[in-house]
């Protein structure tokens, strides 16, 4: 998508502080991090948010899961504890219409949900 600030990022149009890079996906350093570790996995295949998965996604789900672990223990938060967030649509907070992961850690988080 040519407006798709994480596919500009993907083609090295737009400057990102880039954590691991493979042939499927791309993790970087959130702008606006929520944890002292803050970080962005995204595949490079533009997909609009997790509803957009399909059956021949299976292998970059597996990939982005595995890859998830091996990048909190390259950042040192394997651990002491991590989170993954998928937010799917605006409801869910959404921003950028490109499912990406957020791999929150380095830190006590709390609870999930304060109400």
């Amino acid at each position: 998508m040519e407006n798709c600030v994480f596919c500009k990022i993907v083609n090295k149009e737009i400057p990102a502080k880039i954590v691991y890079e493979d042939e499927l996906i791309m993790a970087f350093h959130d702008i606006r991090p929520q944890a002292k570790v803050h970080v962005l996995i995204i595949p490079k295949e533009h997909i609009p948010n997790n509803l957009y998965f399909e059956g021949k996604h299976k292998t970059l789900i597996g990939h982005l899961m595995l890859k998830a672990n091996e990048i909190a223990k390259i950042l040192g938060i394997a651990e002491t504890g991590f989170r993954l967030i998928v937010n799917t649509g605006k409801d869910s907070g959404q921003e950028v219409f490109h499912v990406h992961w957020h791999l929150l850690g380095g830190e006590p988080l709390g609870k999930l949900i304060c109400k």
